[in-house]
């Protein structure tokens, strides 16, 4: 029963690849295909229902996606990477719980510097604060990258906003000029009226000593193309890039090329950022932070909160805040705009 379990499973993504289009597939004709019955085909579609993908079944039609699927081509992204493709050791993988987990597993059991680990689905991703970040067939862009540093976990703080500039640069090298960045690790896309939508957010995870060789796993969630009902179940506004492009009057942008420009830009700041630390980026990141100067609540990790005007962040990212106490420094905390009770300080 197991064996007959895993081998329904093995059909289930090169299933799902041929109906990538988004045109009906008889069973008959993907069961020749793969040389199976149409009871495997059955039982691998049901399994991919399984996992949060929507499958329409109708007799005398077959199978069909509800839309055109863009699947990662491994020759794709590495092609974008270009000239620093040579540092990377990338895995595209079908399904995994949580690319974060997985990648910190594989490092500790020695994966290379630069390893970068993609999926398909993701069925148990880590957000900030407890929340999870599912990842859907076609509906986000999922992946986790290895960074090994000489330095200790000590001295990457800020390492997250300079993951948000390398963000930041990807997203305008490909059109996208109206991405911000919110302390400490989330991309925003503005409405124009003053209002902001969550577009993608970062996760680092660090394995080490404090003072010796450390290592940071970076995972990175993009919103590609959230179905309406995926969109209702997030407890924030967000948006994805698909409404991005379209907004802008920009093409597509398959998430092959994506992850591969977003790679190449990881690169470039990560490498930076080893010789100056956030520093080297500071005076960018404030540039494309969404709430400088404006009035915000600090939702801190003991449950309370404090109001004041984000002024500054400092050169090891720390968020300075100026409150009824004065000028305060925040390395954790929520930046939110909910119950705002005072207008800005004079």
């Amino acid at each position: 029963m197991l064996n007959s379990a895993i081998k329904m499973n093995n059909y289930t993504f090169p299933i799902l690849k041929q109906l990538a289009d988004g045109k009906f597939h008889s069973g008959e004709a993907l069961a020749t295909h793969f040389g199976v019955t149409r009871a495997t085909i059955w039982n691998a579609v049901q399994h991919a229902q399984s996992l949060g993908v929507e499958v329409f079944s109708v007799r005398g039609r077959g199978y069909k996606l509800p839309q055109a699927i863009d699947f990662l081509d491994e020759t794709e992204v590495i092609k974008a990477i270009g000239e620093q493709r040579v540092w990377f050791k990338l895995e595209i993988m079908d399904e995994v719980p949580s690319t974060n987990t997985h990648l910190m597993q594989q490092a500790a059991k020695g994966a290379a510097h630069v390893t970068c680990i993609a999926a398909h689905v993701q069925s148990k991703g880590r957000g900030r604060r407890g929340r999870t970040w599912i990842s859907h067939l076609g509906a986000s862009l999922t992946f986790s990258l290895l960074w090994r540093f000489q330095c200790g976990a000590a001295a990457l703080s800020g390492l997250s906003l300079a993951v948000g500039v390398a963000l930041i640069r990807a997203l305008n090298s490909l059109g996208v000029s109206n991405a911000q960045l919110k302390w400490p690790n989330d991309v925003l896309v503005s409405d124009g009226n003053g209002s902001y939508k969550k577009l993608a957010g970062i996760l680092i995870d660090l394995q080490g000593d404090m003072d010796g060789p450390s290592s940071a796993v970076i995972g990175v969630g993009v919103n590609l193309n959230l179905p309406e009902n995926v969109l209702k179940s997030i407890d924030q506004p967000a948006i994805d890039l698909a409404c991005v492009t379209a907004n802008a009057g920009i093409a597509p942008i398959e998430q092959s090329k994506l992850l591969g420009i977003l790679l190449k830009n990881l690169a470039e700041v990560l490498s930076d950022f080893e010789q100056n630390g956030f520093l080297g980026v500071r005076d960018e990141w404030l540039r494309y932070h969404a709430y400088q100067d404006k009035p915000v609540r600090m939702l801190l990790p003991n449950g309370t909160d404090v109001q004041g005007v984000v002024k500054n962040v400092a050169d090891d990212g720390i968020l300075l805040v100026e409150t009824a106490l004065g000028l305060q420094r925040f390395s954790a905390g929520e930046i939110s705009l909910k119950g705002l009770n005072f207008g800005q300080p004079n």
